[in-house]
């Protein structure tokens, strides 16, 4: 019978409650956690409180507060170590004055936290050559510490759009449960299962009425979470590879993989600039809006979501299926890339392959 000594269910129920809590006290704190509608990314079209994060880190200390013995041992210290990359990120959503360098090197920091506190780093990679790199300390910190970053401002810049990222969040962790369930991992199946249901919790709230937002602190730390848990996993069970949890991580990943490349291309652009060229933007403008002309936008935003949850569910469900075929997952990956890359040129050059100028013409579109 299922209680609130549950974890998955404290985390659910108390994720949810704070979230509601946050919307109905924004005249308290609204002059500090609104985010207003100007801005490159801005979708939304009234002032929406960013500090969901707050309700994130409440669910997941509920969930800590009812596991097990040996789930709280893990989730003891993923939560000390996401601490640096979920301050930088509310302190953003509070000041909007926190730079992107000073974000991206907490997120870095957390990731050298979790190495330390956890005394494991990143080695099982499934790539003889870079495992044996990865055996001198030093360089498998820093390995991990861009990992773990990287995975973390993923799951921020899928942040677009109401319940995309919470939603993707919930079927990468919930796919990294059913993978440790499958290894007889029942601490950190739950650990990823509390995850799956804090980001449901917040997504009551959120989807699709777009009340409450995620903002920095809570997308870096549903990201964090979700990236130290793609690292334990391998690293617990030498019998699947880092692929496995690449792969269920595709989206997220591809999609910050593709906007650094593409702003690079861009002149007189920053790789860390925002932008409105995401995959998931063109979704809204070239799809959503087309086929839902006298939809009110919120029902739009979060039509868009429920479209690009499709891009995180394949290859999740993909990499569950084939998790101890490592030749299997790296062609689960290849055609992840292969199939984000179509769509995106389907809806930017109106063909499914990428002209020569297909940077420079996606440029011009989004202007």
């Amino acid at each position: 019978m299922l209680t609130l000594s549950n974890p998955g269910l404290a985390a659910f129920v108390t994720t949810s409650l704070a979230s509601l809590l946050l919307v109905l006290t924004q005249r308290w704190h609204g002059s500090l956690s609104m985010d207003l509608t100007q801005g490159v990314q801005k979708m939304h079209t009234r002032p929406t409180p960013r500090i969901g994060g707050v309700a994130v880190a409440l669910g997941l200390l509920a969930s800590y507060a009812t596991a097990t013995a040996e789930t709280k041992s893990i989730l003891a210290y993923i939560l000390l170590a996401g601490i640096p990359a979920f301050s930088a990120g509310l302190l953003e959503d509070l000041t909007k004055k926190i730079s992107v360098q000073f974000r991206l090197l907490a997120t870095m920091v957390s990731g050298l936290l979790a190495c330390y506190l956890a005394n494991m780093t990143m080695q099982n990679t499934g790539l003889p050559p870079l495992d044996w790199l990865l055996g001198f300390v030093p360089l498998a910190l820093v390995f991990t510490a861009f990992a773990v970053s990287g995975v973390a401002n993923a799951i921020n810049i899928i942040d677009g759009f109401n319940g995309l990222a919470a939603g993707s969040v919930a079927i990468i962790s919930g796919a990294l449960g059913v993978m440790a369930l499958s290894l007889n991992d029942q601490a950190v199946a739950l650990v990823c299962f509390s995850l799956a249901a804090v980001a449901l919790g917040f997504g009551l709230i959120n989807w699709p009425s777009g009340r409450l937002f995620l903002g920095d602190g809570g997308a870096y730390l549903l990201g964090f979470v979700l990236a130290w848990l793609a690292i334990l996993l391998p690293m617990r069970h030498p019998e699947i590879n880092a692929w496995a949890t690449l792969l269920a991580c595709a989206y997220p990943v591809l999609e910050v993989a593709f906007s650094v490349l593409r702003r690079r291309k861009r002149e007189g652009h920053h790789p860390g600039e925002p932008d409105k060229a995401h995959l998931h933007h063109f979704i809204h403008r070239r799809l959503v809006r087309r086929f839902t002309p006298v939809a009110a936008t919120t029902w739009r935003n979060s039509i868009t979501s429920m479209i690009c949850w499709v891009f995180a569910v394949l290859p999740a469900a993909w990499a569950v299926l084939f998790m101890q075929d490592t030749r299997m997952l790296c062609l689960g990956l290849i055609l992840s890339a292969l199939g984000y890359t179509a769509v995106y040129a389907r809806l930017t050059q109106f063909a499914w392959c990428f002209g020569a100028l297909t940077l420079r013409r996606e440029t011009r579109l989004t202007a």
